[in-house]
């Protein structure tokens, strides 16, 4: 046996087979420790606290019964990864959490042996460890397989179908069930209810737990007993009861389990670890567990800044309101207009700001759970209807409804209004929350009008324009505070633009994509005070373009600079270079946004910087272009560019002097 006396146990893991050795006791105050850690890691960095508090004494006890990586632990959703990761060699490193190059806030291969797929987005462990349980099997290779599903995963239609393969295929995956009643939000529909329903009997099972614990104590014949004990069990249970759902799948069931009684935890685990068929592990963990203040408001302490004011001893930064903020106002606002104007999410309510509406007119909001698919073709019904959905999804989360937003909505040209928050740069969830394929995915679809706000004013311009418009439309605006217009915003004209910056005998003009635009505009400005001068036009609309009109106004330069927070392959900036060249206009071209594989965690304004779409990159960017035409700063003495207030472009280029 293991004794630390009163040293830290955690400081003392380097890997899984360092829990071997402890006693239960033990491993509960290691429970506490990874608590702890995680709290502290949290408030400092940001991140998914509630979740990961939930499941550190599952995660201890999976690791205590189970070899990984030999054993393979897929993680779904991925954000409930943090006690996994400190218990498999990265404790020292866990300060470095959600930092740019530090431990990454979702499991990440390239980051550990113990991660086995890169998991960011929801509903995908059963589908991706069936596959590779499969192919261990066929290949000869040793190890079991453990989906670790939780935060609301299994209401997905993906987890549906990778159920029902697993049961046909019949091969011994374990699956886990980590039922916290939650996703983001409070977990939604009937199969929330139905598995509510499972773990209602957890009382019984912690009897159970204490009846079969006095069985196996009697010695000599305690074990067979207890084997006999559940074979009867079983048999009465298949005879007389239709079990559950899972049963109906083709799993063998165990549970409802205590998700926090470790010695309960590992008896199931060893219990089923070398069945030869699938099994669900239905275990019932509450989110936040630890700390008092996530256990009463889980949903408020899912995902959390970094210094937040909840956690004792951290502090708070006042800013202005964030694009996310001004979408709630909006959508209230609007709701308020129209009758028909309805909201649809996916488990996303407080993240999108449709919570604010759900608390005004509860019956206008659908939280139809983690199921964007769904969510997309529900809203399709509801326009066809009559209705005026609006839905609020994140960007990266759009991904997973493509072909929905194509089929069911833009070939239909239905009236949906899709708003993509957290797009472009959104910083320390990493590589798979980028925000930054949604132009590219998008702008091509039938119908289909995409609106880039720079601004929370244009963002509310834009949902009461489309209202009037009969046709999909869709904004994408980032995670990041709006600028300050400097004046009321013109009206929205579809397919134009307007002007940030405008000055007399500029030969340079920037095409700068949603909030790009004011940064744009101030480098214009610091130009403009050493006699260079650069137009700055604020695209607005990504499709469709009035090809005609942005013709016209990029044949009056001699050199264009593109800016958009997307990646550049099939971006905004390829289209215009594509335009130009169909219409004939020489002029010379240069595009700026992201690579198409996508950077790590970092804060937004890092992540920014690297793609050269911050000032500093975008006034090199200017820099650059002004040499290569020969353009130099006028004669000493020259006047400065005055700020020029912004106007709208419509036809003919207009001049301000």
């Amino acid at each position: 046996m293991i004794h630390y006396n009163d040293m830290s146990l955690l400081d003392r893991i380097s890997g899984p087979s360092d829990l071997k050795g402890l006693s239960i006791s033990e491993l509960h105050r290691l429970a506490k420790e990874i608590r702890l850690r995680i709290i502290e890691t949290v408030q400092r960095n940001g991140g998914h606290l509630a979740s990961n508090l939930g499941v550190v004494e599952l995660t201890i006890a999976l690791h205590r019964v189970f070899d990984s990586p030999v054993d393979a632990i897929v993680w779904d959703v991925g954000h409930q990864c943090y006690p996994h990761k400190i218990l498999t060699g990265r404790a020292a490193r866990f300060g470095t959490l959600r930092r740019k190059g530090g431990i990454s806030g979702f499991p990440k291969r390239q980051e550990s042996e113990h991660d086995i797929f890169d998991t960011g987005h929801s509903s995908t462990a059963i589908s991706s460890a069936l596959g590779l349980l499969q192919a261990r099997v066929r290949t000869g290779q040793d190890g079991r397989v453990i989906a670790v599903v939780g935060d609301g995963a299994l209401t997905a239609g993906m987890a549906m179908e990778g159920l029902s393969n697993a049961g046909q295929l019949g091969l011994p995956l374990i699956l886990i069930l980590n039922d916290n009643r939650m996703s983001i939000s409070r977990s939604v529909g009937s199969l929330s209810r139905y598995l509510s329903k499972l773990s209602a009997s957890v009382r019984y099972q912690s009897l159970r737990a204490r009846v079969d614990a006095t069985v196996l104590r009697i010695p000599h014949i305690g074990r067979p007993l207890f084997s006999l004990i559940n074979r009867v069990k079983r048999a009465v249970k298949a005879i007389f009861f239709k079990e559950n759902l899972f049963v109906d799948f083709g799993f063998e069931y165990v549970g409802p389990i205590e998700g926090h009684n470790i010695s309960a935890l590992i008896d199931a685990f060893l219990h089923v670890r070398d069945l030869k068929r699938p099994v669900v592990v239905h275990v019932v963990t509450k989110k936040g567990k630890g700390l008092e203040k996530a256990e009463d408001d889980p949903e408020s302490f899912h995902g959390i800044g970094p210094a937040c004011p909840d956690i004792p001893g951290s502090g708070t930064t006042s800013h202005g309101e964030s694009f996310t903020a001004s979408f709630a106002d909006a959508l209230v606002k609007i709701a308020q207009l129209d009758d028909r104007v309805v909201a649809v999410t996916a488990a996303m309510s407080s993240g999108t700001g449709v919570v604010k509406l759900q608390e005004r007119l509860p019956q206008r909001v659908f939280d139809v759970g983690i199921a964007e698919q769904h969510a997309v073709a529900f809203a399709a019904g509801l326009a066809q209807g009559g209705l005026r959905p609006v839905v609020a999804i994140y960007s990266t989360f759009m991904q997973r409804a493509v072909d929905q937003v194509f089929q069911e909505v833009a070939l239909a040209k239905l009236p949906v209004l899709f708003a993509l928050d957290r797009a472009g740069a959104v910083g320390e969830d990493g590589e798979t929350h980028q925000g930054i394929y949604d132009i590219a995915l998008f702008k091509s679809l039938p119908n289909l009008v995409l609106f880039a706000p720079a601004d929370s004013e244009e963002l509310s311009a834009f949902m009461h324009l489309a209202l009037t418009l009969d046709m999909p439309c869709m904004m994408r605006y980032p995670k990041a505070y709006s600028p300050c217009p400097a004046q009321s915003t013109p009206p929205l004209e579809l397919g134009k633009g307007m002007f940030m910056r405008k000055r007399e005998g500029a030969k340079v003009l920037v095409l700068a994509v949603g909030p790009l635009a004011y940064t744009a505009a101030e480098v214009s400005d610091r130009l403009g005070q050493r006699a260079l001068f650069v137009d700055v036009y604020n695209v607005r609309f990504l499709a469709p373009l009035d090809e005609d009109c942005l013709a016209l106004l990029c044949a009056k330069y001699e050199g264009i600079v593109i800016v958009e927070d997307g990646v550049r392959v099939g971006g905004f900036g390829e289209s215009v270079a594509a335009l130009l060249a169909r219409k004939g206009v020489k002029t010379k071209i240069e595009a700026y946004g992201f690579e198409r594989n996508p950077l790590g965690q970092a804060s937004r304004e890092e992540l920014l910087a690297k793609a050269g779409l911050d000032a500093k990159g975008i006034r090199k960017a200017l820099g650059d272009m002004l040499q290569s035409l020969g353009l130099s700063p006028q004669a000493s003495g020259a006047p400065a560019a005055a700020r020029i207030d912004t106007f709208p472009v419509s036809g003919e280029v207009q001049h301000v002097h």
